[in-house]
């Protein structure tokens, strides 16, 4: 299936979805919900401040405590622009509104209602990347940081506005129910994705393991829709691994940069010195990043100290260079890196700077395109938020958001490929590593 029907395909998967989503939402009348979303992004002065008043057991409806609030939330917010207006009276008019009038008042929990305002307020920035965590999904997060969770095993990102597979991870449910890096997923459990945010989409495909989720897949290269059920299960994995091939040749493999990626790659890299290698095939393929201190740590070991690994740029445009450390015991062992579009975020940045600084070249396909820097900030309540608060350029200053980085050598793999258990473009790593051990003279 060409590009151009392929796209065609999904705007009329697109189409059909939203048209039967205008009308559940008109039959539903869901008016409220639109004001969290559309909601001022200095809210959650006023909500945090409102909600600790009503715990300590002030009314919530009565005028003058909402005035004291009010005056409240604007001074501690140092950060509010001067001269700059928020007409807070319109919030407390919906939040009366639906505590008066919703057909389920006597059910509605204040908490929700909070945390589904702050959510409104991070969807408003239009960044699929920035969310909010209420305490259970902050754990569950604070779990995949450190390489252990219930699920499928998939990471998602937002490709062309359509929730999408970045990379089944190795030995998943997701992988071995056939899911792919590239994957639209149209629906989970009859649910339409469009309008999640990556964190509430991830919130509904995880659950316990052996439990269940019905996913709807369009997969790039085939006509119609497929209908994919996953068992979920425990994921528990590896961060760094290697494995020998012939001719001396270390197969190293980093599959995320998580909390224990330092470890993992140390033990690694010291086989790789005492099996004395002579080549190295680094496989960033489906590796969908994590952690950015981890990435810079793992490219001072394969790069000389003091070289460029990332640059940062604020919001203001102020851009700051990310060096190397030290530590570098890789950089002389000749090496290729394999990539591919489930490559994210981290891993295309240790992608980008071993290109831009020891001419390392990059097999295979097309990365993802994340390029920007997350922060995460815990609350008092044990919930989380994580804002973007940088992009990202390679050493040699190329935006990588939504474009990816291109390899030197494409190769593709195709349906049969996978279906087979072949791989190409390890075929071809080897090929060109071989010929950087053993040059033709």
């Amino acid at each position: 299936m060409d590009q151009e029907n392929f796209k065609e395909k999904i705007n009329q998967e697109i189409i059909g979805e939203k048209e039967k989503k205008e009308k559940e939402n008109l039959e539903k009348n869901l008016w409220l919900f639109k004001k969290y979303v559309f909601f001022s992004v200095v809210v959650i002065f006023l909500i945090i401040s409102f909600f600790l008043g009503y715990k300590k057991g002030q009314n919530e409806t009565h005028p003058k405590n909402r005035e004291v609030l009010l005056e409240k939330a604007i001074v501690e917010n140092k950060a509010l622009p001067q001269g700059e207006k928020v007409d807070f009276a319109i919030f407390w008019k919906v939040w009366d509104l639906v505590k008066e009038k919703h057909v389920e008042k006597s059910n509605l929990d204040a908490q929700k209602m909070v945390y589904g305002a702050i959510n409104g307020m991070l969807s408003a920035t239009g960044d699929p990347y920035s969310s909010f965590f209420n305490p259970e999904e902050s754990q569950i997060f604070s779990q995949d940081i450190a390489g252990s969770f219930d699920g499928i095993g998939a990471e998602l990102g937002i490709k062309d506005e359509i929730l999408t597979i970045i990379a089944p991870l190795d030995g998943s449910p997701a992988q071995k129910s056939g899911l792919r890096s590239g994957d639209k997923i149209l629906k989970i459990d009859g649910k339409s994705s469009l309008d999640l945010t990556i964190d509430q989409a991830v919130n509904l495909i995880r659950g316990k393991k052996g439990t269940s989720v019905e996913l709807t897949i369009f997969h790039e290269n085939d006509q119609e829709t497929v209908e994919v059920t996953v068992i979920r299960d425990t994921i528990k994995l590896d961060s760094a691994k290697v494995e020998f091939k012939d001719d001396g040749i270390a197969y190293l493999k980093i599959i995320k940069f998580s909390d224990d990626v330092d470890e993992q790659f140390n033990s690694a890299m010291n086989k790789i010195i005492t099996n004395k290698s002579k080549g190295i095939i680094l496989d960033l393929r489906d590796n969908p990043g994590g952690l950015l201190d981890k990435s810079i740590s793992i490219a001072s070991r394969m790069m000389p100290k003091g070289k460029i690994v990332v640059l940062e740029e604020d919001s203001s445009g102020k851009k700051e260079n990310i060096y190397t450390f030290g530590g570098d015991k890789l950089s002389s062992i000749p090496m290729v890196a394999l990539i591919n579009e489930g490559s994210a975020s981290a891993s295309e940045i240790l992608a980008g700077a071993l290109r831009d600084n020891q001419e390392i070249i990059l097999i295979g396909e097309k990365t993802f395109g994340k390029g920007s820097v997350q922060e995460l900030v815990d609350l008092s309540d044990g919930s989380s938020v994580k804002i973007t608060v940088a992009k990202w350029l390679t050493p040699k200053g190329e935006y990588i958001m939504d474009k990816g980085i291109s390899p030197d050598i494409e190769v593709k793999m195709t349906p049969e490929d996978y279906e087979n258990k072949r791989d190409p473009q390890l075929e071809k790593a080897m090929e060109i590593i071989k010929e950087k051990i053993h040059p033709v003279k």
